[in-house]
């Protein structure tokens, strides 16, 4: 069965990736349909942390440390205006974060990196053991130095998908829900449908792939390798103590992450598993015991739930965004990683730029996929 669209694009994916995209695009012309095979925030957008830390990836002389700051400063616009146009409550906050070290030895890698964050203009400042402890009591006795960093923020991921849904949905975008791309039609090197698990042929002009975790499977009816595999987050929320925590803390190979909602976000493992959400002791206990070294009083802290989510792993560690290979009217935007919500903004941006123009912006140039066959 054909039905009739007027799609200009169709997104596959109904992500935070995805809806920015559709987003930026409705709002420079086009017309835009989203396909989301559950529903919208049902996946990694709905069970990440909801961090927006990215000082932690940055490195000198590394595209990706360009692309990340970029993506800050688009992000500070953006959410206030998307939460407005919507309605949806994205809980944006700026409680700032503390990087620590419990020994000398992480001191003096943690000395490397701030270097590294002032070399690149960031605001941070280097805290030694008892200084970090005034900005935040609940840091053991054990740590002995932080890098502060007072600007880093949090939100809520599922409300921050919404309201980019939302404010996509306000100026004409159309979301198909609970449908998947299970194929496409073609002539030549152009798209010129997408098939669905509904059988339904929906023809488009364009055709994104932002399908998350699962937009490796793409590439078998597109005729490439599309090198994005799961990985598994496993997390956990506790009940505040009192006093509670009130900024974010990285530190033993885990993050604590104070929430609106009176918990605190402790995430999260990397675990390359296939597509299985399940908890493991193993994986909640050391999450557990490394907060509680990190902040212990949280031995006492109540558990308030527990869950598992999906990143798009790449084998790089770095998002796959620009065209795809062989074909004249498919963009890729996958492959995220644990920062699909710092660089939500951003993607939005220049891949509606990259669409709309045909040429590719600079800051998207070392991320496309053809890095993984050259």
């Amino acid at each position: 069965m054909t039905i009739t669209s007027n799609a200009d694009t169709i997104i596959m994916g109904g992500g935070v990736t995805g809806c920015s995209i559709a987003y930026h695009l409705q709002q420079a012309g086009a017309r835009v349909t989203v396909i989301e095979r559950e529903e919208i925030a049902s996946e990694s957008s709905s069970a990440a942390a909801g961090m927006l830390a990215p000082i932690g990836g940055m490195r000198q002389g590394d595209a990706f440390t360009d692309l990340l700051i970029a993506g800050r400063k688009l992000n500070l616009e953006l959410l206030p205006q998307i939460q407005a146009t919507s309605g949806v409550q994205t809980e944006y906050h700026r409680p700032g974060s503390l990087r620590i070290a419990n020994s000398e030895e992480e001191a003096q890698r943690l000395r490397e990196r701030f270097n590294d964050w002032q070399n690149l203009q960031q605001e941070v400042r280097w805290l030694n053991g008892d200084e970090a402890r005034g900005i935040e009591p609940l840091l053991g006795a054990e740590t002995c130095a932080a890098v502060y960093a007072p600007h880093e923020g949090s939100m809520k991921p599922a409300g921050v998908t919404r309201a980019y849904a939302g404010a996509a949905r306000a100026i004409g975008v159309r979301f198909i829900e609970r449908c998947e791309v299970i194929g496409i039609e073609r002539e030549d090197y152009m798209v010129t449908a997408v098939r669905t698990s509904t059988g339904d042929i929906l023809p488009c002009q364009h055709l994104v792939v932002a399908a998350g975790a699962w937009s490796g499977r793409c590439g078998d009816w597109l005729g490439f390798d599309l090198p994005v595999t799961p990985t598994r987050g496993q997390i956990l929320a506790l009940h505040q103590p009192e006093p509670p925590l009130t900024h974010i803390l990285s530190g033993e190979g885990i993050y604590l992450i104070p929430k609106p909602d009176n918990t605190i976000f402790v995430g999260a493992t990397v675990e390359k598993a296939g597509f299985d959400k399940r908890l493991t002791a193993g994986a909640i206990a050391s999450l557990l015991n490394s907060a509680i070294r990190v902040a212990p009083s949280l031995e006492q802290a109540f558990i308030a739930r527990m869950w598992a989510g999906l990143r798009p792993g790449t084998p790089d560690n770095r998002p796959i965004l620009g065209p795809a290979p062989g074909w004249h009217n498919v963009t890729l935007a996958t492959g995220h990683n644990g920062v699909g919500f710092e660089l939500s903004a951003i993607t939005g941006k220049l891949i509606s730029e990259l669409i709309l123009t045909g040429q590719m912006p600079s800051l998207l140039q070392p991320f496309g996929v053809e890095r993984f066959t050259q």
